[in-house]
C-alpha cells in the first residue's frame, strides 16, 4: 500500500508540477516586479486608523441625534394642550394613506379615507427606495384610533420636528433615516417615504421595535410569576402566556429575567436556575416553556412570591381571577407596580403602558440617563437592510401646579446607520482572502463580523450574534472578547480553528488578532490577520502598461478581457468589485464584464471616482496570468493527463479559467475571496482536493453526458526580499471518469511494462490484491480531510464522489474516527432558519371571545360601541397569529407560512495527528473487515483499502448521517 501511496504522490504532483505553473508564475511575478511594490500591513495603525474613521462617523450622528432629543423636549413642553382639537385641523403627511393591503383571501381592502398631505416621491440611491426630502412622514399603528385627542396632540406638536431633521441632513448629507417613536404609538420619521406594510395586516408598533425598546427603559432584573393553579380558567391561562410574551417582548439584552410558575401541589418551576440575559435566545426558551404550563393543583401564593423576593426586591405582577387586594398591597409595598389586563384585545396596549413604568428610572435620573446607545443590529423596517441605531430618551420636561416634575417618557429619538455605510471605512482586499476587520458591542455581540449573514425571516427580531458563536470558540479568543469588552487594547498571535466557507471543513491555522476600543462608543474594533497577508501587493503601473492600443480601450492589457481573446488566452472571470463609482454590479459575470469594459471606455484607471488600488491590480493580475497561458499552459495536451481544465485566480481578483469551454461548467465564485478552495489553498500546504458538492439526496447523473471535475488547488508563495506572502492560487480540474480509471492503476500491482489485462488474485493465491484486479472484493477510496470522498475503485460509488464518506460506507468511516484519523469538532449556527412547524393545538385561539348577535350586527350602535373596536383588534390578530401565543414566528390562516429562525447544531471533522499509516480489524461480530489507512503526502487526502462487507453486521453500523453531514 505505501508502494501504491507513492505512486499516487508522485502522480499528482507531477501534474501540478507541470500543469499548475507555481515555479512559472513565481518567475513571472519576479519579471514583472518593477510593475508592484510589496506594502505592509501593520495591525495596530489599521486598527487605529479605523476605529478613529467610525468613531467619527457616528459622532456626526450623535451631533444630530442631541440636536433632535433637546428639540422635541422643548416643542412638548412649550405646547398647549388641546382638549377639542379636530383631525381636519393637523397636517400630515400619513405614510399608510397610499399603501395597498390585501386581505387574506387576496381581495384588496378598501382604504380608509384619509386627508393625509399629497406628496410627489423621488429615487433616492441612499434609501433604496423614493422619498421626500421636504416633509416627515407619520406612521401609526393599526390598533390605535388616529382621531383621538391623545394622537392629534401628538401629531400637533411633533409637526414642529420636521424643521430640525431638515437642518440636520443640510449639516450631514449622509444622515439616513431620522426617527422620533412617540410613547403614544406614533412614529415620524424623515424623509417622507410611503410605508412598506411588513406583511399583509400590517402590526407594526414602534414601541416593540428593537432599537425603542432598548432606548425606553432603563436595564432592570425581573421574575415573572405564572399562577398555574386549576382555578385558573383556560382562557385566563391563555390570558397570561400572551402577557407573559409580550413582557418579554419589552426587554432588551441588557435586562435579566427569569419565568416561574406555581401552584399547592408542587415547588414553583423556574425555567432557568437563575436569571438569564434577556437575548433573544434565552427568550426563545422562556416561549417554549410558558407555552407547555398546564393548570392544575391549587393556589399558593406564598411559595411563589418567596421564590421571587429570593431573587429581586421589587415585583412587576399581572392579574389572575382572584382576589387582587394582597397583590396591589405587595406591589405598593415594595416600590412595585401594579395593573390589570382586562381582555386578550388589550394585551399590547397595556403592556405598552407598562413600558412608561420601566423608563421612569431614566426620566427621575434626567440628564445623567441622557446617554446614546447604538442598537444591536437588526433589519431595518424601512429597507436600509441590516442596520444599527443610536438611540436617545426624550424626556416629559412639562411640570404640574406643585412644580413636580413629570416622571414620563415621550419617546426616542433615532437615527439609523446602514452597516455598509461602517463596513465601507474597514480595508478589505489589502488585508487578503483570509484577513478581516470586526466590531464587538460590550455584550460581545458582533456588529461587524465576515460571518455575521443573517439569513432574515422575521425584520423584528434584533440580530444578536456572539463573538464566540461568530467564529469557533477556544481559551484564547474567550480572552480576546473579555479584553475588549473591558475596553483594553491588545495583539496576541495564536493557534485556532476555523471554519471553510462552505462550512464542510476545519483547518488549523495560525492568525493575529490585534483590537482597541473605538472611542465614544460602546464597540471595540479588532483585526485579524493570517501570517501571509502581512505583506500584499500593491500595483504601480507605468505609462506604458497604461499606453492607448485599442481605438476604444485605454490600457493595453485591458484586451484579454474582451471575449474575444477568449478562446486563445482562456476565460476571464472578473471579481464584482467596486472599482469605480459608476459601475454597475451583477452577479452574472458576462454582463459584469460588459458594464466594467464599458465604463473603461469611458474613463481612466487614475480617475477620481475610481479605487485606483482595486483598478492596478486587476490590471497588472490580467497580464500575470495572461503570460501564464503563453508561457505554460498554451504548449500542453491536457487530454494526455485527463483534465477538463487548467485556472489561477489571484487577490487582484481575477480567475482565469483554461480552455474557454471549460468555463461552461465552471462553478466556482468569481470572486475569489469568497470561493472555499482559493481560501482554504492559502491555508494549507501542498495540494488541496475539491470534489463537487453532493448533498445526501443526491443519486447521480449519466457520467457519459455529463462531465464531473475535481479541483486541485495550491497556493503559489512568492518571496520578495525579506517579505514573503501569497498572492495567487493555481489548479488543475482533474476528470473524474478517467482519474478513477487512473486511480485504480496506481493503486494496483501493474508496472509500466504490464499488458491492460492483469491476473485478478485471491486470498487462496500466492500473488497480491490490488484495487484494481480485486475491485469485487477490496474498496479503495481516496477521502478528503473533511471526511468527503474524493476517488474510488468502485464504479458504483462515482456518483457519491463529493458525499460525507458516512453516506457510502458508514461502517467503514466510523472505523476511521474511532480509530482517531479524523477529529471533529462541534459548534452551533445562531443565524439559521427552519420550516415552520405544524400549529399546536395548544396554542389555538381561545374559544371564550364574544361573538356578536345577528342584531348586534344590524345595530349602527353596536359597530360604533367599545366592543366592537375590542373585536375588530382580536379580528386582527387572529389574521395574523395563529397562535396567540407565537407572535414572532407564524402567521395565520390564509398567509404563507413563513420560516422561523432556529439554531442548527453543526459537525466538521478534520484529520487528527494520527500516525500516517495505519491498519486495524473492523470486529463485526461474527465476521470482521481489515482496512489500510494512510495519509498522501503534500495533499488533503487519505488513502483507504478495505475489505468490503462480508455480512450484514458489518453493513449495519451507522454514524449519524445529520451530524456527519454538518446539521441538526
Amino acid at each position: 500500500m505505501q508502494y501504491w501511496a507513492r505512486r499516487l504522490e508522485q502522480e499528482i504532483d507531477g501534474v501540478m508540477r507541470i500543469f499548475g505553473g507555481v515555479q512559472q508564475l513565481r518567475k513571472i511575478y519576479d519579471d514583472n516586479k518593477s510593475l508592484f511594490e510589496v506594502k505592509e500591513n501593520v495591525p495596530r495603525k489599521l486598527v487605529e486608523k479605523v476605529a478613529g474613521d467610525i468613531e467619527s462617523l457616528l459622532a456626526k450622528k450623535v451631533r444630530a441625534l442631541k440636536r433632535l432629543a433637546n428639540a422635541a423636549e422643548k416643542f412638548q413642553k412649550a405646547h398647549h394642550w388641546q382638549d377639542n382639537i379636530r383631525e381636519e385641523d393637523i397636517e400630515y403627511y400619513d405614510s399608510k394613506a397610499d399603501t395597498e393591503y390585501d386581505d387574506p383571501d387576496g381581495e384588496e381592502i378598501e382604504r380608509e379615507k384619509s386627508n393625509s398631505l399629497k406628496l410627489e416621491f423621488t429615487d433616492d440611491d441612499n434609501f433604496k427606495t423614493k422619498v421626500n426630502y421636504s416633509y416627515a412622514a407619520v406612521q401609526i399603528p393599526t390598533d390605535i384610533y388616529k382621531g383621538s385627542t391623545v394622537i392629534l396632540n401628538e401629531l400637533n406638536w411633533t409637526q414642529a420636528l420636521e424643521d430640525v431633521f431638515i437642518e440636520n441632513r443640510k449639516e450631514d448629507p449622509s444622515l439616513l433615516w431620522q426617527v422620533f417613536g412617540s410613547a403614544t404609538g406614533v412614529t415620524r420619521y424623515y424623509p417622507a417615504t410611503p410605508w412598506r406594510a411588513p406583511n399583509k395586516i400590517d402590526l407594526y408598533d414602534v414601541r416593540r421595535r428593537p432599537w425603542y425598546i432598548q432606548g425606553a427603559s432603563s436595564p432592570k432584573d425581573m421574575v415573572i410569576i405564572v399562577d398555574v393553579s386549576g382555578s385558573v380558567s383556560g382562557l385566563t391561562l391563555k390570558l397570561m402566556k400572551t402577557s407573559v410574551y409580550e413582557m418579554l417582548d419589552t426587554l432588551s439584552d441588557d435586562d435579566y429575567v427569569n419565568v416561574a410558575s406555581f401552584n399547592e401541589k408542587a415547588k414553583p418551576v423556574s425555567c432557568f436556575k437563575h436569571l438569564v440575559q434577556a437575548n433573544i435566545r434565552n427568550k426563545k426558551v422562556f416561549k417554549e416553556d410558558v407555552q407547555g404550563m398546564v393548570a392544575k393543583g391549587t393556589t399558593d401564593y406564598k411559595a411563589g412570591f418567596e421564590y421571587a423576593f429570593d431573587q429581586l426586591q421589587n415585583s412587576n405582577i399581572t392579574r389572575a381571577n382572584y382576589d387582587v387586594t394582597p397583590l396591589q398591597w405587595m406591589a405598593c409595598a415594595n416600590k412595585g407596580y401594579y395593573f390589570e389586563i382586562p381582555s386578550i384585545g388589550a394585551i399590547r396596549i397595556n403592556t405598552q403602558e407598562y413600558l412608561d413604568v420601566l423608563g421612569r428610572p431614566m426620566v427621575l435620573a434626567g440628564n445623567r440617563a441622557k446617554q446614546v446607545q447604538w442598537t444591536n443590529v437588526y433589519q431595518d423596517a424601512l429597507g436600509l437592510g441590516l442596520v444599527v441605531t443610536g438611540t436617545l430618551p426624550v424626556f416629559n420636561l412639562t411640570e404640574d401646579s406643585s412644580d413636580r416634575k413629570n416622571q414620563l417618557i415621550l419617546g426616542v429619538m433615532g437615527i439609523d446607520v446602514a452597516l455598509n455605510d461602517i463596513k465601507r471605512l474597514t480595508p478589505r482586499y489589502n488585508l487578503g482572502a483570509n484577513g478581516y476587520v470586526f466590531a464587538i458591542d460590550l455584550n460581545g455581540y458582533v456588529l461587524l463580523h465576515p460571518n455575521l449573514q443573517p439569513q432574515i425571516i422575521n425584520f423584528r427580531e434584533p440580530v444578536t450574534l456572539d463573538f464566540l458563536d461568530a467564529e469557533l470558540e477556544d481559551e484564547n479568543k474567550e480572552e480576546i472578547r473579555r479584553s475588549m469588552i473591558d475596553g483594553n487594547d491588545g495583539q496576541r498571535f495564536i493557534k485556532t480553528l476555523i471554519k471553510s466557507l462552505d462550512e464542510q471543513y476545519i483547518d488549523e491555522v495560525f492568525r493575529t488578532y490585534t483590537w482597541a476600543p473605538i472611542k465614544s462608543t460602546n464597540y471595540s474594533l479588532g483585526l485579524v490577520l493570517p501570517p501571509y497577508s502581512t505583506y500584499y501587493i500593491q500595483a504601480n503601473l507605468s505609462d506604458q502598461i497604461l499606453q492607448v492600443k485599442l481605438p476604444n480601450i485605454k490600457m493595453k492589457d485591458f484586451e484579454y478581457l474582451l471575449p474575444n481573446s477568449f478562446e486563445s488566452e482562456g476565460h476571464v472571470f472578473i471579481a464584482p468589485r467596486e472599482y469605480c463609482k459608476d459601475l454597475d454590479l451583477s452577479d452574472n459575470n458576462t454582463e459584469f464584464l460588459e458594464n466594467f469594459i464599458a465604463l473603461m471606455e469611458k474613463v481612466t484607471p487614475d480617475s477620481k471616482q475610481c479605487d485606483n488600488f482595486l483598478l492596478h491590480n486587476l490590471i497588472l493580475d490580467t497580464g500575470i496570468t495572461q503570460q501564464l497561458v503563453d508561457q505554460v499552459w498554451k504548449d500542453q495536451d491536457l487530454n494526455t493527463y485527463s483534465l477538463l481544465a487548467v485556472f489561477a485566480a489571484t487577490d487582484g481578483g481575477i480567475t482565469r479559467v483554461f480552455p474557454n469551454k471549460a468555463a461552461d461548467d465552471w462553478e466556482e465564485e468569481p470572486e475569489p475571496f469568497n470561493a472555499s478552495f482559493y481560501r482554504r489553498s492559502l491555508d494549507n500546504k501542498g495540494y488541496i482536493f475539491k470534489p463537487p458538492y453532493r448533498d445526501a439526496g443526491y443519486r447521480g447523473l449519466d457520467l457519459e453526458n455529463n462531465t464531473i471535475g475535481i479541483l486541485v488547488s495550491t497556493a503559489v508563495e512568492l518571496s520578495i526580499g525579506d517579505k514573503t506572502l501569497k498572492p495567487a492560487v493555481v489548479g488543475v480540474k482533474l476528470d473524474l471518469e478517467a482519474w478513477a480509471e487512473k486511480f485504480k492503476v496506481l493503486a494496483s500491482n501493474r508496472t509500466d511494462r504490464d499488458q491492460l489485462g492483469t491476473r485478478r488474485c485471491d486470498p487462496s493465491s500466492s500473488c497480491e490484491m490490488d484495487c484494481e484486479a480485486n475491485n469485487k472484493d477490496l474498496i479503495c477510496v481516496l477521502i478528503d480531510d473533511g471526511g468527503f470522498l474524493v476517488l474510488s475503485n468502485q464504479e458504483d460509488h462515482w456518483y457519491q464522489v463529493g458525499k460525507f464518506f458516512s453516506e457510502v460506507d458508514a461502517n467503514l468511516m466510523s472505523a476511521l474516527y474511532n480509530n482517531s484519523f479524523y477529529a471533529r469538532k462541534e459548534s452551533y449556527d445562531f443565524q439559521s432558519v427552519c420550516a415552520p412547524e405544524a400549529p399546536s393545538n395548544t396554542g389555538a385561539a381561545p374559544r371564550g371571545v364574544f361573538v356578536p348577535t345577528v342584531a348586534d350586527l344590524l345595530s349602527l350602535a353596536w359597530w360604533t360601541s367599545a366592543a366592537a373596536w375590542s373585536l375588530f383588534q382580536q379580528f386582527l390578530y387572529s389574521l395574523t397569529y395563529s397562535s396567540w401565543f407565537q407572535t414572532e414566528e407564524v402567521v395565520g390562516d390564509g398567509m404563507e407560512a413563513r420560516e422561523t429562525s432556529c439554531i442548527m447544531k453543526q459537525t466538521q471533522y478534520y484529520f487528527s495527528t494520527v500516525n500516517a499509516t495505519y491498519n486495524a480489524i473492523i470486529d463485526c461480530g461474527n465476521c470482521s473487515r481489515l482496512f489500510h489507512a494512510q495519509r498522501l503526502a503534500n495533499t488533503n487526502l487519505l488513502f483507504v483499502v478495505a475489505d468490503k462487507p462480508l455480512c450484514s453486521q458489518c453493513e449495519s453500523v451507522k454514524l449519524l448521517q445529520a451530524e456527519v453531514r454538518g446539521i441538526l
